[in-house]
């Protein structure tokens, strides 16, 4: 269905919106305080120069579709959908410069006031969490004298297009995704996007704001991971792209949901060992790899924030449920549950521990030589009896998944009791005491 949109900010993204909303045959109004984009524009030319850009400008600007204006009220009293797309700079301390979001949120929301009909504010430019609901929305609804979800809508639609692909990447989106603050407020900017050959994913507005942030970061990681790997093989004249081909057409673990979901520290025989042996290995050839180094620091910081989260409640008793790095294996070797479990003996906390895996009269081998030798002192503080561990702890760590244990817990937990959620299993609605996750 045909729309009139306004887009605020005629630069890299508001171009690209405004002459792809006008090829599909929408009508555009475009925005802008800087007077010769506004020349440019009108002169068919476009302010963005990139392959496809200038072609596509020039035949929009042909038709009676667009016009573009530096007047904010005319152009939210003859359009449906407003697009902000201004500029979003870091500041000397990192943090955002939101004087132009601001500015144009004052504009818009001035202009609103003389506006009966139900108007969609998306955002587009890239803003932290936060930003649209804490910052914007109060301008507005000061300026105009209305309130969001009633007279005004508001979304956030993070954009991803590459610099030298943008044209290519509007059209073949990943995904589009659409935070808003009503399913009203969604639909209308999901109309505008449901021809396009993806998934459309609704979300709120301060998820849809985090997932720009960490799809930026996570490119950025993984180019540094590439250039960290590819110095190391370089140093031992082994072929680094024919490895990272190798290791991107594993698409169960490497390139996939696999290890994606927030949840608690790795341990393990493998990951930590390997890790740093990596790290050796780049030392002794004098090469710095600063990302693949803190992996570890940060992992610690992770299993460190767990036992803050308890330490801090001041409370004595607690039960670890889990004792091996991970569900359905006995092994003990750098498991983030050990070293819970040996902070708190050490800070006098009353620790009980269950984990049906690790059986102390079946353990054989290399984990019954590391309980025997390393952490004796644990294994006194195991047992079976769930129920009365429950019954006498004032916190629950749930490390590790056991679905009889959980159930047992649903029933059995009291309203005076906290459980730490180390796994992200447990649903918080049946838990009768506090819950938190470990970072959720």
């Amino acid at each position: 269905m045909k729309k009139t949109i306004s887009v605020f900010g005629l630069g890299y993204v508001g171009t690209v919106l405004l002459g792809c909303m006008a090829r599909d045959g929408h009508n555009v109004i475009g925005v802008d305080i800087d007077a010769y984009k506004l020349k440019l524009l009108r002169d068919k030319k476009s302010p963005v120069l990139e392959e496809g850009m200038q072609d596509l400008i020039e035949s929009v600007m042909n038709t009676d579709l667009v016009k573009v204006v530096d007047d904010t009220e005319y152009a939210i009293l003859n359009s449906d959908i407003s697009f902000i797309c201004v500029g979003t700079p870091s500041l000397p301390n990192g943090s955002q410069d939101l004087t132009a979001i601001k500015r144009v949120a004052e504009k818009i929301g001035s202009a609103l006031k003389n506006k009966s009909e139900f108007h969609v504010i998306t955002v587009r430019s890239t803003v932290t969490p936060g930003t649209v609901e804490e910052v914007m929305k109060p301008i507005i609804e000061e300026k105009s004298f209305k309130k969001t979800g009633e007279n005004f809508g508001l979304c956030f639609q993070p954009e991803f297009l590459r610099e030298g692909t943008s044209i290519k990447d509007y059209d073949n989106p990943p995904f589009t995704i659409i935070g808003g603050d009503s399913k009203k407020s969604i639909s209308i900017v999901c109309d505008l996007f449901k021809k396009l050959p993806c998934d459309i994913i609704e979300t709120s507005i301060r998820n849809a704001e985090m997932v720009k942030y960490c799809c930026n970061v996570f490119h950025a990681l993984k180019i540094t991971f590439a250039n960290e790997i590819g110095r190391i093989c370089q140093s031992l004249s082994v072929n680094s792209h024919e490895v990272m081909d190798i290791v991107c057409q594993d698409t169960q673990l490497n390139i996939s949901p696999a290890y994606m979901k927030p949840g608690f520290a790795f341990g393990g025989s493998c990951l930590p060992k390997d890790l740093k042996g990596l790290l050796y290995l780049s030392k002794t050839h004098d090469i710095q790899v600063p990302v693949i180094s803190h992996i570890i620091n940060s992992n610690i910081v992770h299993i460190e924030h767990a036992i803050n989260t308890v330490l801090l409640m001041g409370k004595k008793s607690v039960l670890l449920v889990g004792l091996s790095f991970k569900s359905g294996t006995d092994d003990l070797r750098e498991s983030p549950l050990v070293a819970i479990a040996e902070r708190f003996i050490g800070k006098g906390l009353k620790l009980k521990i269950f984990d049906p895996h690790v059986n102390l009269s079946r353990l054989i081998g290399a984990n019954r030589r590391y309980i025997e030798t390393a952490i004796p002192h644990i294994a006194s503080l195991m047992s079976d009896d769930y129920e009365k561990l429950i019954d006498e702890a004032e916190v629950i760590i749930v490390g590790q998944s056991h679905d009889l244990f959980i159930e047992r817990l649903y029933l059995l937990c009291r309203k005076d009791q906290f459980v730490l959620d180390l796994v992200g299993k447990i649903n918080k609605e049946k838990i009768a005491g506090e819950y938190q996750g470990v970072c959720w």
